[in-house]
């Protein structure tokens, strides 16, 4: 990912509350030379020092197939705003968007029924956990000849993070008061999306103000 220095964020800790907070992702893999991607929910966590990312594929999706071929690629995309330049103080510049992106990237380790099943009922657990707790009750009491034929249609996978990269384009090539402006301006929009930018905006003016402020 093109990331300037000043978009750059590298805080380890702020890029896993990113993708855990905006976990639906496309997962990106490479097979026989020819791209191909999955728009899936994702669990990120940290073991040690490690960034782990966990989820499933359709056993009918071949892209499970690509994973030991070579690195795949898990892009998490946030809230983004298009930018006008009416709202900067000089006249004389162009329309640009601001956005928050996070890559992480790693090779899937495939997991079945059959070869990993503790594994793949930590996978499932970890994603009901994440995504809808009380679900899980009603998980345990399904027949186990039901959870086998749900959990033999797929493939999971754990994903060891060997390299995260994180963008926030939040306007910081800007001065203060264009900044401030832009954020004004987007937090009035009645679109929810471009109110959190906007949000995102204000948050990261307020964490580089100086004390004396």
């Amino acid at each position: 990912m093109y990331r300037p220095t000043i978009f750059r964020e590298d805080d380890v800790n702020k890029l896993v509350d990113f993708m855990q907070a905006n976990s639906f992702a496309t997962l990106v893999s490479v097979a026989d030379g020819q791209p191909c991607a999955s728009h899936i929910p994702l669990v990120a966590s940290v073991e040690g020092d490690v960034v782990k990312l966990t989820g499933h594929l359709a056993k009918q999706n071949p892209q499970w197939q690509a994973f030991d071929q070579a690195e795949s690629l898990a892009i998490f995309t946030g809230p983004h705003a298009y930018i006008s330049p009416q709202l900067y103080e000089k006249r004389e510049n162009v329309p640009t968007w601001n956005y928050i992106a996070v890559h992480a990237y790693g090779r899937p380790q495939s997991l079945t029924l059959n070869e990993a099943p503790e594994r793949m009922a930590a996978m499932i657990d970890d994603m009901v956990n994440a995504y809808e707790a009380t679900y899980q009750q009603q998980w345990d009491s399904l027949s186990e000849r039901y959870r086998s034929q749900m959990m033999n249609g797929i493939i999971g996978f754990e994903m060891p993070v060997t390299r995260l990269e994180g963008k926030f384009k939040l306007s910081q090539n800007r001065s203060q008061a264009d900044q401030k402006n832009v954020a004004d301006s987007l937090q009035q929009n009645s679109d929810p999306t471009i109110q959190a930018v906007g949000l995102e905006m204000q948050q990261n003016l307020q964490a580089h103000e100086s004390p004396d402020q």
